[in-house]
């Protein structure tokens, strides 16, 4: 009979694993990390690792699978592949996006005095990137960094107004009611988004938390395509439809300013 200490009892098992998956990821960045130096055999790498050769090899091919690594021939040196400048480009074009938007987005919050956010997409989800507070704000949530949902936010429903009822309905993901407002009806959502088609803003009241008004809208590249959301938002007692009618004027002024720094110009 095996007992909660036995090396070998599936919770045991499961940890091992778990603990080598984390010793392969570290492996593998510190592969990046030599790489970043300059190119290197597989045995160098190795050596450095303080791992067996095969076992370099093994992290080589699942790195280059993803275009991290390459290696031109079989027994040839490793170098850094395009999957990194691709990464390192997404990252550069966010930076860049927060680098334009941040004196718009502060002067955004001080016409409003309301806290200012800017989205991207993500995955399934309406990504925080900057967020700047309105000067009147006592307190706001921090929600730079946090994956919202699409659906239930007036950022999301302006982030994939541009793409197709197909494509939408892949990228909504799970519908949740988050309170009593949150619209989970595929059809009024399609609704709502031919809203922002067609005004040019998105409004969500009371949907993601109970108490929480945001008013969004589009940002578009030099290209013309919508790569992200800036919205406001505060207290639903203070921003009621009165008070969206004074801000939207405002929002979408911003919106247009930091799409003009992107390099897009309207017609």
């Amino acid at each position: 009979m095996r007992n909660e200490n036995d090396a070998s009892s599936p919770s045991s098992a499961g940890e091992a694993r778990s603990q080598g998956a984390v010793q392969s990821v570290d492996r593998a960045l510190t592969i990046l990390e030599i790489l970043a130096r300059g190119e290197a055999g597989v045995g160098e790498i190795a050596a450095q690792l303080g791992v067996h050769k095969s076992t370099a090899s093994r992290l080589v091919a699942a790195l280059a699978a993803h275009d991290l690594v390459e290696q031109p021939t079989e027994r040839g040196r490793v170098r850094l592949g395009v999957g990194i400048l691709r990464l390192a480009g997404a990252t550069s074009a966010r930076l860049d996006l927060v680098q334009e938007a941040r004196p718009v987005c502060r002067l955004l919050a001080s016409q409003t005095n309301e806290t200012v956010n800017l989205a991207v997409l993500g995955d399934r989800s309406a990504l925080y990137i900057d967020q700047v507070i309105g000067p009147s704000t006592i307190t706001s949530y921090n929600w730079v960094g946090q994956h919202i949902p699409l659906h239930a936010t007036s950022n999301g429903r302006v982030l994939v107004s541009e793409l197709s009822p197909t494509e939408r309905r892949a990228t909504w993901g799970e519908l949740t009611a988050y309170t009593d407002a949150t619209v989970t009806d595929p059809r009024r959502l399609e609704d709502l988004v031919a809203e922002v088609v067609a005004h040019g803003y998105a409004v969500a009241r009371d949907e993601l938390d109970v108490g929480l008004t945001a008013v969004a809208a589009p940002v578009r590249n030099a290209h013309g395509e919508v790569c992200a959301s800036v919205s406001v938002s505060g207290p639903s007692f203070r921003i009621d439809q009165a008070r969206v009618d004074q801000i939207v004027p405002l929002l979408l002024q911003a919106a247009g300013d930091v799409s003009a720094r992107l390099g897009w110009h309207a017609a």
